[in-house]
């Protein structure tokens, strides 16, 4: 079945342009260099209906299903409960109204906790809100998986420095963003790739982050048919970067569309 990856955002936590900065990307008239907070949306059709899945909603997430007019969303899935990756929660609110009961959101025990903390107002029992997000959070742990109008999706452990994250397999896809490195116990759910998206913060070694050429080493090991780079810092410009790279390996950008076999 054919499906649609969408790149809401491909830049790193402190987003691109970063405030305060005059640097090349940060004031470059490349769109391609202007980063929003690392996101995606997986869309497909099947027998009935469209069907959108989200991966983290960042501080970004409103503007970017405006820019990519999502008007309903049927999950979303969680890597972790660092701001860039859940603040937008609560900009569910409009989209889980339509949603034809509780609309699930799937994490593991550490996120769901910071999730019931940061917004408590929505899931807190006796808060009687009228508006409140209509969620529910269901527990995806170790090597879970759930399933979305038939997709499963796989939760791949991962290392952001000493903190264990969740990546994702769907389909002939994997998004592995937030990572510094993939214990071997997860490898073999990352096998056949059509398509890696993978973290790859900056030239430079990051302690919790892989570089760019540690994101090549992954791809190379993997052997991903095509791999792209996401969770960007402003010292990675877009066409300098991408010239050097393999023709197989693309950086992504905010708005690009991915097709591939779900």
């Amino acid at each position: 079945m054919q499906a649609e990856i969408v790149i809401l955002g491909s830049g790193t936590s402190m987003g691109v342009p970063t405030l305060g900065c005059q640097c090349n990307v940060c004031t470059s008239s490349d769109l391609r260099n202007s980063r929003s907070r690392p996101s995606i949306a997986i869309q497909w059709t099947d027998h009935t209906s469209n069907q959108t899945v989200v991966i983290d909603t960042g501080p970004d997430f409103r503007y970017q299903a405006i820019r990519e007019k999502i008007h309903h969303v049927d999950a979303v899935f969680y890597t972790h409960g660092h701001a860039d990756h859940i603040l937008g929660m609560d900009d569910l609110r409009p989209l889980s109204f339509r949603h034809p009961g509780s609309l699930n959101l799937y994490a593991d025990d550490i996120t769901a906790e910071v999730l019931h903390r940061v917004f408590d107002y929505t899931f807190a029992a006796e808060n009687k809100y009228p508006t409140r997000a209509r969620v529910n959070i269901r527990r995806l742990n170790d090597h879970d998986s759930a399933n979305v109008a038939g997709v499963r999706f796989q939760r791949v452990p991962l290392l952001h420095g000493s903190l264990t994250v969740g990546g994702f397999r769907f389909g002939s896809a994997a998004y592995l963003t937030d990572m510094s490195t993939i214990p071997d116990s997860s490898l073999p759910l990352l096998q056949n790739l059509d398509v890696l998206i993978i973290d790859a913060l900056r030239p430079q070694p990051h302690p919790s982050h892989a570089s760019i050429d540690q994101a090549l080493g992954w791809v190379e090991r993997l052997q991903a048919r095509r791999a792209f780079f996401t969770h960007m810092s402003h010292e990675v410009e877009h066409s300098e970067t991408e010239d050097r790279l393999p023709s197989h390996v693309r950086l992504a950008y905010d708005g690009l569309r991915i097709p591939f076999e779900i």
